[in-house]
């Protein structure tokens, strides 16, 4: 099992600011506006700067700074968040690819995306490296991630949900050390990522498109017996869709990944106790909820 450096003591909280206080993010922002600006939020909550602080580095008023760390108005250009980026010492290439994929997601054209970074780009998408740790956690799990986003995501989608997940862990590494586990907190992360990608139905993720790449379906040698065990497999993922967080990404990971128990254990960032009760769990759902195949009885 991978280890990573022991965490240190919990940081004591800032000072209370002057002043109102930053109101929450607005319901209405997206998921993938909202990845880049809570660490960005979080970052300035921790930095102990006020707004009127942020307002004579950046430029902005403060009553703008207030409805942009918010996701309230209009989306921000990206000269603005790199300003406030070089104040709050974010890392502006995982900052800037997110602050892009969202800003594409609200409708704004890539015409607007390149004016809005003119002058910027070649600081943004320069990469100074993330921490060390943040590399060496990758190379554990990118294979990992990659699989679980392929059972609900195809081609450039799955790659960029992961690149995305690693994109935030980098923005909010801090949090990520501190957190209990920096497995689970980077699981977590990629869970969000994946669902906020994934098509939807009945309010559950989708899981059949990945029906045509699983080990099952791999061990079929004839197309007669493949078109038997799709429709099966199909029903079956209909029915996993339907499980809490956990046991679907376990019973995904292990069986339509292919992983052993220890490694799910590893990738979750759970015990490996947890996994076992997990798989259990869902499969006694399973059992109960699909119908099993009917027989064919003696010819009267």
């Amino acid at each position: 099992m991978t280890t990573f450096p022991a965490q240190g003591p919990a940081s004591e909280p800032p000072p209370a600011r002057p002043g109102r206080k930053l109101g929450p993010i607005a319901a209405s922002v997206g998921t993938l506006h909202r990845a880049w600006l809570e660490p960005t939020r979080e970052r300035y909550l921790s930095s102990g700067q006020t707004l009127s602080d942020l307002s004579f580095h950046v430029l902005l008023a403060k009553s703008k700074l207030s409805e942009l760390l918010r996701g309230i108005g209009h989306y921000p250009r990206w000269e603005v968040i790199h300003r406030l980026a070089a104040v709050l010492d974010i890392p502006s290439w995982p900052l800037y690819r997110l602050w892009r994929q969202a800003a594409l997601d609200a409708g704004k054209s890539r015409d607007w995306v390149d004016r809005s970074t003119e002058g910027t780009t070649a600081v943004a998408t320069a990469r100074s490296g993330p921490p060390m740790e943040h590399g060496a956690l990758r190379l554990t799990v990118e294979e990992g991630y990659l699989a679980y986003a392929g059972a609900f995501l195809t081609g450039d989608a799955r790659d960029a949900a992961v690149e995305d997940a690693f994109a935030i862990l980098w923005l909010s590494f801090d949090e990520a050390l501190a957190s209990p586990d920096i497995r689970r907190y980077a699981w977590d992360l990629l869970r969000t990522t994946v669902k906020a990608r994934a098509d939807y139905r009945d309010e559950r993720p989708v899981l059949g498109e990945a029906a045509f790449d699983t080990v099952t379906l791999r061990q079929e040698s004839s197309a007669e017996g493949q078109a038997a065990q799709l429709a099966e497999s199909l029903e079956l993922f209909t029915a996993i869709s339907r499980l809490p967080d956990t046991q679907l990404d376990v019973m995904v990971l292990r069986h339509m990944c292919g992983y052993p128990p220890e490694k799910v254990s590893d990738l979750l960032g759970v015990p490996l106790a947890t996994v076992l009760s997990a798989e259990r769990h869902a499969c006694r759902f399973l059992a109960d909820t699909i119908e099993p195949p009917a027989t064919e009885g003696p010819t009267p």
